[in-house]
């Protein structure tokens, strides 16, 4: 019983992370951006105006049409609901691989036993 209550708990916590804490997290390139802009110009609306740097090689996601590409559910208007409902999608996810996985391997293991 009580692994059962600390899972539901963390699958809450989860969820209540990636549903809303998500939406508040920075939108400053992170370490690997970062180094890939070194040494180029940018304008007010970021787009590279000169220099060299490894960010003018970059192209589109085959997979950036996608429902879930940038972080957001494609069609849903609203930004903040589109993310939140996005960071669930990933945590439902997640957690139904997980728990498969953690099942199978548990059967398997009473089978040999």
């Amino acid at each position: 019983m009580r692994t059962k209550a600390f899972l539901i708990s963390g699958m809450l916590v989860a969820l209540l992370l990636a549903g809303v804490v998500s939406n508040f997290a920075s939108g400053s390139p992170d370490g690997l951006d970062h180094a890939a802009r070194e040494g180029c110009t940018f304008n007010a609306d970021d787009e590279i105006t000169g220099g060299t740097c490894m960010a003018q090689q970059e192209a589109g996601h085959q997979l950036g049409g996608s429902p879930l590409a940038d972080y957001a559910i494609a069609g849903v208007d609203n930004e903040f609901l589109a993310t939140g409902l996005s960071g669930v999608a990933g945590v439902l996810v997640t957690f139904a691989i997980g728990g498969g996985l953690f099942w199978l391997l548990r059967r398997r293991e009473k089978a040999s036993s």
